[in-house]
């Protein structure tokens, strides 16, 4: 009996953290976006772990690979686009009823085309359409949202982009796209360096005349049925709070943790 006892306590002891863990997943933060994922410890995991919705990664098409760094002298053959985010997206769709987070938004994966455009991007088009089950697709001008949304940055091939009759993937626009009448399956999104366009930093006074530009910038972009996004945004709580109170739909971080407690309700 005390050895039944004992073997007992301590399956119960071995079972608890599992049972935690599962009573603990996090809640989805829909405008966090997580600038260069990759170069956390665990890419896409650490994001997720976060409740972020989209997430950034680098790729350079080498060999017939697709693969992931922010620079060519940093690539390894290993970490490839498919396996650090394509394959366990897939299966943690598979494992939430058809979502990354269970009943949680569309996610969105930002693709940066490092290497020459058009045949990153061919070869991509070839991978993704293997995962075509969980992406949001656009067939002859008809988008079918999905569990994920794939959108290419970088080097964007636009008119070989444009000309598919099926495409997995949409292209992401910069400010100078704000008036474009491309629909918001094929221009989803509306990114830029917030340090060309602004000279605020997130400390002292936002010049109201900034603050302005912002929320004109916000409301274009909305009224075209498109996201924004500004990339090199100093991490400062000041200026999360302007872009977050502008509308500002993906607010680009590489702190996660903070930028997740400060967007938690």
């Amino acid at each position: 009996m005390p050895q039944l006892l004992a073997t007992l306590s301590l399956l119960i002891a071995v079972s608890m953290p599992t049972l935690a863990t599962a009573a603990e997943m996090p809640r989805p933060t829909p405008r966090a976006h997580a600038h260069n994922d990759y170069e956390h410890m665990r890419p896409l995991l650490d994001a997720l772990d976060q409740g972020f919705c989209s997430v950034e990664a680098d790729i350079f098409l080498r060999n017939g690979q697709l693969l992931v760094a922010h620079s060519a002298f940093e690539l390894k053959p290993e970490r490839t686009l498919e396996k650090l985010y394509l394959a366990p997206l897939a299966e943690r769709v598979k494992q939430n009823g058809g979502r990354v987070f269970k009943d949680g938004p569309t996610f969105t994966l930002l693709i940066d085309l490092k290497s020459a455009g058009d045949p990153t991007y061919r070869a991509l088009d070839a991978l993704l359409a293997k995962y075509a089950g969980i992406l949001s697709t656009t067939r002859d001008g008809k988008f079918t949202p999905q569990a994920i949304q794939v959108v290419i940055s970088g080097d964007r091939p636009k008119e070989l982009i444009e000309k598919q009759s099926l495409r997995f993937a949409g292209i992401d626009g910069r400010l100078t796209d704000l008036d474009s009448n491309a629909p918001s399956h094929l221009l989803p999104m509306i990114s830029d360096n917030w340090t060309i366009h602004f000279t605020w930093r997130g400390r002292g006074d936002f010049p109201p005349a900034e603050r302005e530009k912002l929320h004109t910038i916000v409301a274009k972009a909305h009224e075209r049925g498109r996201v924004v996004r500004f990339w090199a945004t100093p991490e400062e709580p000041a200026l999360w709070r302007e872009l977050h109170d502008a509308g500002v739909d993906l607010i680009n971080t590489d702190r996660l943790k903070e930028l997740r407690e400060f967007l938690a309700p």
